[in-house]
């Protein structure tokens, strides 16, 4: 699994066994906190099976979801090398199983082996890619673009006619993740479903046409403004 990650994806058989060997498994339940925002930071963490919610509160006690990590994802890594805390707070959206990994190993490795340095700075490149679509997705898109965005995502790549995808998560759940409200998350469902753009089926929805879909979005999403 650690070989699949994308922050690991270019390391070597040698060096994904030394960061196996720092890795634990951790069971963490739904509503269950694995760590709060401002806690040190001595391990990062990947989801096997599951879903985890990060986020952080207002002054006024409201959560913001800040990001959902799906299973074959990593959260925590960018504070660990750097010694900081974490900034943000990690819960169990779901029963969910992860692979805690030492941040301890991952230093050494970089302390030691310029390659192994250069190939996990090139894993965290992808992260960085993703995340930096995701703030211009959330700070540039309109509510419909951003649904858009967030369906085609869940699609994959060059879906096709009738793709069918399945939300990760309840709607306000997801509509946090959008900076949405869960009205309007709803009614922008409900109008690109009343344009024959969407069918909605519970947690499923059906993509008739995914590049009439993007079209009708506006402006390339590529390319938000």
């Amino acid at each position: 699994m650690l070989g699949r990650l994308p922050l690991f994806s270019r390391l070597d058989p040698g060096q994904l066994d030394q960061v196996a060997a720092a890795c634990r498994p951790v069971r963490l339940e739904r509503g269950e906190v694995l760590f709060h925002a401002g806690e040190v930071a001595p391990a990062f963490y990947a989801v096997v099976s599951g879903q985890v919610k990060l986020t952080l509160r207002s002054g006024d006690g409201a959560e913001k979801i800040l990001e959902l990590i799906r299973a074959g994802e990593t959260f925590g890594e960018a504070v660990v090398f750097v010694g900081q805390r974490y900034p943000v707070t990690a819960t169990g959206l779901v029963g969910s199983h992860l692979l805690r990994i030492g941040a301890d190993v991952v230093t050494d490795l970089v302390d030691h082996d310029p390659t192994f340095a250069r190939r996990l700075l090139a894993g965290m490149s992808v992260r960085l890619h993703t995340l930096v679509r995701d703030v211009a997705a959330v700070t540039l898109w309109s509510s419909r673009q951003r649904v858009v965005g967030f369906l085609l995502g869940l699609a994959g790549e060059d879906p096709g006619p009738g793709t069918v995808v399945r939300l990760p998560a309840t709607k306000a759940v997801l509509a946090s993740r959008l900076s949405l409200t869960p009205e309007t998350f709803s009614r922008t469902l409900r109008e690109l479903s009343d344009a024959g753009l969407v069918e909605v089926h519970g947690a499923q929805i059906v993509l008739p046409d995914p590049a009439a879909l993007t079209l009708a979005a506006g402006p390339d999403l590529s390319t938000p403004d």
